[in-house]
């Protein structure tokens, strides 16, 4: 592995650590001899961008481009890595502020002859700007200047314009030879590639390396270009023009450039078509089923047979086709029992036939059978919000005040959903509290030190059930003075302090699309702000077995813990 290292950095110019990111067992052996000539061909690109500067004298403006085109250089060559340790923000922002400067000063500097087509760079230059002001801020997490596909899919050709059109400019301006016009267009021609190898990268799950490698050797042409431009900018001493054969010879690879990637990507006829792979970048949103419209929802299917998330095998292995994991998407469904759906699985090649196929996933291609049993799968995303907001209304309404005569400060009643798999209670807590999730902690660790199922820890009490139950009846009041220990009826009364540092006391709600906490707004039950309070816990389970709680908070100093009630 040693040796992989150093050959990647002497070919990739980057840290050996991502040689063992992109290949953890070494590289093969197509993937050695890519790298050895991607080698070849990026020390003859490093010897033309190190060429010495054409002597003549330069204007203010013109030496400005010279330096900022240099450090373009640099950036590409050495600089990234550095500024990439920062943060992709900075990134993104230093390269929009480099490529400001230069497009800005290309168009002073270049004689383009025509106001026209001055005006023309300046509308692409704008366009390629704009594209680089839209990565910056997605890294930076604020609104997009467009969404969707065609839109990053036009910025992109934007930007291929912007070189189209420079090169244009050169030539019309007369200072810069026809090797350096040659590197523009195969700096083009590379521009031109990147949208179908993207494409190409996104069905090959953790990209091919060789691939990757390739694309870096001949991406660096663009580097060669932006050198030779900087180097001819004195408009005397231009070079002399290429011999005929030579520029044949730069004909030739233009059109290797343009033509043999896409050739590359010409599949033989018994290479599976591949539409989505769980590396795709549509398949990272998973919109339910009532969602989608019915042309998308074969699409949706093959996204999650094909799905690696979690580290988990896929359903269905690459080397099926679209039509053949739909058609057996479409057999699992009709299949009686789990015996059936391992056959059928483990007779496509899946890595892990044992585990079937799941009712949410398979609801995608057949569902008026998987609907018929599950119909819950079949909503939208709003049916799923509403019927849910029906149930909890539903839970809250089933739960009444068992204490109406008295009446607290603030109170509410409503239904504690727990964790189905178990849960120790809920909390009673500070939320804006520093210490809050040790405390919480320390109030799980304590609650099972006795019967009485309470953990106190500082701002947070941690308040048990008796009952093996994924809900209870959860009502909290708070008073100005300790209310009488009312005791009928109850199989447990217990009285803990607890305190508040920030003036803030209550229960955990279930947020939107939770599963765990009170099914109402619960109030803040610290009424008289910082400090400490007494919390009196009221535990019983009905005939019906449904398990009912009451929690009563008042001010008071005292830190004993007292067992007013125990059954």
């Amino acid at each position: 592995m040693l040796d992989d290292a150093w050959l990647w950095v002497a070919v990739e110019w980057s840290p050996p650590a991502y040689a063992e990111f992109y290949a953890r067992d070494g590289f093969d052996t197509p993937t050695t001899v890519v790298l050895l000539v991607a080698a070849l061909v990026k020390a003859a690109f490093l010897w033309l961008i190190l060429r010495a500067p054409a002597p003549g004298p330069l204007d203010r403006r013109e030496k400005a481009l010279r330096r900022l085109l240099y450090l373009a250089v640099a950036y590409t060559l050495v600089l990234w890595y550095p500024v990439v340790l920062l943060s992709d923000a900075v990134d993104a922002a230093s390269q929009l502020a480099l490529w400001t400067a230069i497009d800005v000063l290309y168009l002073l500097v270049i004689r383009w002859r025509s106001r026209m087509l001055r005006a023309a760079a300046g509308a692409m230059f704008a366009v390629e700007l704009a594209g680089m002001a839209d990565e910056l801020l997605d890294e930076l997490d604020l609104p997009e200047l467009g969404s969707g596909g065609i839109v990053g899919l036009g910025l992109m050709l934007g930007g291929m314009a912007a070189t189209v059109i420079t090169v244009v400019g050169q030539r019309r301006d007369g200072r810069w030879s026809r090797g350096t016009q040659a590197a523009g267009w195969l700096s083009v021609g590379v521009y031109a590639l990147v949208i179908p190898l993207d494409v190409l990268f996104e069905r090959i799950p953790g990209g091919n390396l060789a691939m990757l490698v390739t694309m870096d050797a001949v991406g660096l042409v663009s580097t060669v270009w932006i050198a030779a431009t900087a180097r001819e900018l004195p408009a005397e001493g231009r070079p002399a023009d290429l011999p005929p054969a030579r520029r044949r010879v730069i004909r030739v690879a233009v059109a290797a450039v343009a033509v043999l990637p896409i050739i590359a990507l010409i599949h033989p006829e018994e290479t599976p078509h591949l539409t989505y792979t769980g590396w795709s970048m549509d398949c990272y949103d998973r919109p339910g089923f009532g969602d989608l419209k019915p042309a998308e929802r074969d699409a949706a299917f093959l996204c999650r047979a094909r799905s690696t998330d979690g580290g988990v095998p896929p359903m269905f292995p690459d080397s099926l086709s679209d039509q053949e994991i739909l058609a057996s998407g479409r057999a699992l469904c009709r299949t009686k029992n789990r015996d059936e759906q391992e056959a059928i699985l483990a007779r496509a090649g899946s890595a892990r036939p044992g585990w079937g196929a799941d009712p949410w996933d398979l609801v995608y291609v057949c569902p008026e059978i998987i609907g018929a049993t599950h119909p819950e799968l079949l909503r939208s995303t709003a049916e799923r919000k509403a019927a849910n907001t029906a149930h909890i209304a539903e839970e809250n309404a089933k739960c009444r005040d068992p204490w109406p005569r008295a009446k607290g400060v603030v109170q509410a009643t409503a239904k504690y959903f727990l964790f189905a798999d178990g849960d120790h209670g809920y909390l009673v807590h500070d939320p804006q509290d520093e210490a809050v999730d040790e405390a919480a902690e320390q109030a799980i660790d304590k609650v099972y030190d006795d019967d009485a199922l309470i953990g106190v820890a500082g701002s947070a009490v941690l308040i048990g059930h008796v009952e093996d139950v994924v809900d209870l009846c959860l009502t909290v009041k708070a008073f100005r003075t300790a209310p009488p220990q009312r005791t009928a009826g109850w199989d447990q009364v217990n009285e803990v302090p607890i305190v508040s540092r920030t003036g803030r006391l209550t229960v955990p709600e279930m947020g939107e699309g939770g599963d765990v906490g009170a099914g109402a707004p619960m109030p803040n039950l610290a009424i008289a702000g910082k400090g400490r309070y007494r919390l009196r816990a009221y535990v019983r389970v009905d005939d019906a077995g449904e398990e009912q709680h009451l929690v009563v908070v008042f001010p008071g100093a005292s830190r004993k813990r007292l067992e007013v009630l125990t059954k």
